[in-house]
């Protein structure tokens, strides 16, 4: 009757990390992400370049080109965020980092910048790509509204974890 000794499903809100539109993980133009052998997520197209942090959590990693940063939640999940397709090569140009490894962020701060007229000028696409690297140990459902179009830190995502609470 009051539902002592249930377990209820941990879930875990992700948002949109910049303001444009979300896109399905396949459509993204880049095969090690679409294919999903890097994880579950979601592509972004940009419209602006305010990189916000889509879930809260401690830096585990920024890329030394500026173009890639990771998050750990407190409940485990191990989130990838890429800046751009190939951007890479840029090497840090067209990023702007406003976080470190070992700081602690909330969801919806503001932790990043990217050039996108810098970055379509070189010749890359701005896709802004969002995946749980660990997500075959850790997610059972990854819900995303693809096609949503909207502003940076509007929930895009919920993850359904693998664990109960």
């Amino acid at each position: 009757m009051f539902g002592f000794g249930k377990k209820k499903a941990v879930t875990t809100q992700v948002l949109s990390p910049a303001t444009g539109e979300v896109v399905a993980l396949t459509e993204v133009a880049d095969a090690v992400f679409s294919s999903g052998s890097m994880g579950e997520g979601f592509g972004l197209e940009p419209t602006e370049g305010e990189i916000i942090a889509p879930v809260a959590g401690k830096i585990t990693m920024v890329a030394e080109t500026k173009h890639a940063f990771g998050i750990e939640t407190a409940n485990g999940l191990e989130v990838l965020v890429h800046l751009g397709i190939d951007t890479v090569e840029l090497k840090g140009k067209p990023f702007e980092m406003n976080v470190a490894r070992g700081q602690k962020v909330r969801a919806g701060q503001a932790v990043a910048k990217m050039d996108l007229a810098q970055i379509n000028q070189a010749g890359f696409k701005t896709t802004i790509i969002v995946v749980v690297t660990n997500s075959a140990d850790t997610v059972a459902d990854f819900e995303v509204d693809e096609g949503h179009s909207g502003t940076a830190g509007e929930v895009v995502g919920t993850i359904r974890l693998k664990k109960e609470g």
